[in-house]
C-alpha cells in the first residue's frame, strides 16, 4: 500500500514538472476554458507611454487580458526587448524610422501553431499610423488562412489608422473584421467598453 501511494505522489511531482517546464512562448491558455478556439496575440509597450506616463503595464495588454477574461480566449504575447527602458520620444522616432525602412524587428521565441483556433485577435499600439513593426515580423511567421481575424488597437487618436487594411494585406485569405480601437488613457477604466465591443461580434 504504501509502495502504491509513494508511486502515486512520483507521477504526480513529474507531472507538475513538466508542466512547469513548458516553453514560454507557448500561448497561455485559459484555465476556465481550455478548449477554447480563440486566441488574442497583441504586442504591449510598458514603460513611458504619451498620456499615461511610466506604466508597468502596457495599455494593450490590459485590453488583452479583458479580452481573454470575458470570452475565454488563450493568449500569445509579441516579446521584443528592442525598445525597453527607451523615453517616449527616442522611441517615437526609432518607430519612424522603423516604419520608413520597412524593418523587421525581431521577436522572442518562436511562431506559434494557430491550427487549433477558429477567431484571433490581433492587438497592439498605433506607431506611426500603423501597428508596430515588431508584429509584422510574426504576421509573415503565421498562417491565418480562412480564420475570422479581430484587429484592435490602443491609441490616443489615431483610431485604428492603417491597421485593419494592413491586417487584410497580410493575410488576404482571412475573413478580416471591422476591428475596435479604445484610447490608451482609457483602458484602465474601460473594461465595460471592451465587453459592449465584444457582445456585438
Amino acid at each position: 500500500m504504501k509502495s502504491r501511494t509513494l508511486l502515486a505522489l512520483l507521477l504526480a511531482l513529474l507531472t507538475t514538472v513538466g508542466c512547469n517546464g513548458q516553453n514560454n512562448n507557448q500561448p497561455k491558455t485559459q484555465k476556465s476554458n481550455t478548449m477554447s478556439k480563440s486566441i488574442v496575440i497583441f504586442f504591449s509597450h510598458a514603460g513611458d507611454n504619451y498620456s499615461v506616463g511610466n506604466i508597468e503595464v502596457g495599455n494593450t495588454k490590459i485590453v488583452a487580458d479583458y479580452i481573454s477574461e470575458i470570452t475565454g480566449a488563450d493568449q500569445y504575447e509579441i516579446v521584443t526587448h528592442k525598445y525597453d527602458g527607451m523615453a517616449y520620444m527616442p522611441l517615437i522616432d526609432l518607430a519612424k524610422k522603423e516604419a520608413a525602412d520597412g524593418e523587421l524587428p525581431p521577436y522572442e521565441g518562436s511562431a506559434l501553431d494557430l491550427t487549433a483556433y477558429d477567431t484571433v485577435f490581433i492587438g497592439g499600439p498605433v506607431w506611426w499610423g500603423t501597428y508596430p513593426q515588431v508584429m509584422f515580423t510574426l504576421f509573415k511567421d503565421i498562417n491565418l488562412d480562412g480564420k475570422t481575424v479581430i484587429p484592435f488597437t490602443t491609441h490616443e487618436g489615431s483610431g485604428l489608422a492603417s491597421c485593419v487594411s494592413d491586417v487584410k494585406k497580410a493575410f488576404p485569405k482571412a475573413k478580416v473584421t471591422k476591428g475596435f480601437d479604445i484610447y490608451g488613457h482609457e483602458v484602465r477604466s474601460g473594461r465595460a467598453k471592451v465587453e459592449k465591443w465584444l457582445s456585438t461580434l
